[in-house]
């Protein structure tokens, strides 16, 4: 399969190997909204039997990207997607199976046209991870940059 031809799930898997190893399942990948699933793996749990913080930490920042690329995609020629920082709080015990949603935080055609001024853009994407029976146990925000490509 071909990079064009590939989702932007099997993308991240292929080129982030944190998303591989964790085994994160890619969902819905869309400009408005991306969900990644973190199975429950008794390999990647804590001390009190659910997902590791690194591990949820990891789900939420990918979460982020996947709509980051969803987004942006068609302006990866000309910009290279960065995370500048990020911020998460856990906010319950997280049990089994948990799941990222993440949300762009400003319209796509804002961003767009600072990359068009030629300015170097920032926007966050903010990030709800649940667990099975809808709890919110941890709420994230990255907040991302798109970096033009020097012309050369």
């Amino acid at each position: 399969m071909s990079t064009d031809q590939m989702s932007i799930g099997e993308m991240l898997a292929a080129t982030v190997p944190m998303a591989k190893t964790l085994n994160l399942k890619f969902g819905e990948t869309t400009p408005e909204r991306a969900v990644v699933v973190l199975p429950d793996q008794s390999e990647y749990h804590n001390h009190v039997g659910g997902p590791h913080a690194g591990a949820m930490f990891t789900l939420g920042e990918s979460a982020s990207g996947a709509i980051v690329l969803a987004a942006f995609g068609a302006h990866l020629s000309r910009a290279v997607p960065l995370a500048v920082r990020a911020d998460i709080a856990y906010k319950k015990l997280a049990m089994g199976e948990v799941t990222a949603t993440a949300t762009l935080g400003r319209p796509v055609a804002d961003v767009v046209a600072e990359l068009d001024a030629g300015q170097r853009p920032e926007f966050p994407v903010g990030i709800a991870i649940t667990r099975a029976d809808g709890a919110v146990t941890g709420e994230m925000t990255v907040v991302w940059t798109l970096r033009p490509n020097d012309p050369k």
